[in-house]
């Protein structure tokens, strides 16, 4: 049976004081996890992550990475750099890098190469646009994106993927898609990550990331092919983040 994962993208968000109230307010109240648990914080507070959580039932993680292994990329973070940090996953993908930044989905299967060469996991982002959900082309999209990864991936390491669909209109938004619409986009990554190596499918997590909160994160934790949260503005407060846990737990 898949462990379920939580995991938070705190974005561009957090001060050193800030994280540290954060940090001290989940491990207080965290217990013993029957889940996974990560925060993915900006890279200059990588090493905070490390120091406070280095003894802790929490993993840390960055929110980007490099498709380069080294060499003269300005202003980028190389997977060696993050494994210095002892971080243990990096999202790869998300819609904010594909929007603001022009990331390919074959770049995005680069930087989850790279990741899982560097002994990464990362947490490879797909989701659709409004336009695209309501023309109906939401699977055409995400096994699109899905595709893209795979083709960079050996089989050998799929079980290393984590995969997260965020509807890009549910993320920020207030909206979220309902348990069910959620569950279909889900089953359906499973069937082709299962076309491609059955085994893995039936063991990789694959999350709910479009707007994931604690009155709604029980319903969509229910169904069969949700595995857990990538989780934004509720990860920023301690008390929401607990509770996002406590009901994948």
């Amino acid at each position: 049976m898949r462990r379920k994962f939580i995991a938070g993208n705190w974005k561009m968000n957090g001060s050193l004081a800030a994280n540290a109230a954060l940090l001290s307010g989940i491990q207080a109240n965290l217990g013993s996890p029957n889940c996974d648990v990560a925060v993915c914080a900006p890279a200059p507070y990588l090493d905070q992550c490390r120091g406070a959580l280095a003894d802790s039932a929490i993993a840390w993680g960055a929110q980007d990475l490099s498709a380069h292994e080294s060499g003269a990329y300005t202003g980028e973070i190389s997977a060696a750099m993050l494994t210095d940090f002892d971080c243990s996953y990096v999202i790869a993908g998300h819609s904010e890098r594909r929007a603001y930044h022009g990331e390919s989905d074959e770049l995005v299967g680069r930087k989850a190469a790279r990741a899982l060469s560097a002994g990464l996991r990362p947490i490879v982002c797909v989701g659709e646009t409004l336009e695209e959900r309501e023309s109906g082309r939401t699977e055409q999209v995400v096994q699109r994106q899905l595709e893209a990864v795979l083709k960079e991936v050996a089989d050998a390491d799929l079980v290393r993927l984590v995969v997260a669909y965020e509807p890009v209109w549910a993320i920020g938004t207030g909206k979220t898609a309902t348990p069910q619409m959620a569950q279909e986009v889900h089953a359906f990554l499973r069937g082709r990550l299962a076309a491609r190596h059955a085994a893995a499918a039936t063991q990789i997590q694959i999350l709910y990331g479009g707007s994931m909160k604690p009155d709604n994160a029980a319903d969509l934790l229910a169904m069969e092919d949700i595995d857990g949260g990538l989780i934004g503005g509720a990860a920023l407060k301690a008390a929401d983040f607990l509770a996002i846990i406590h009901a994948a737990a």
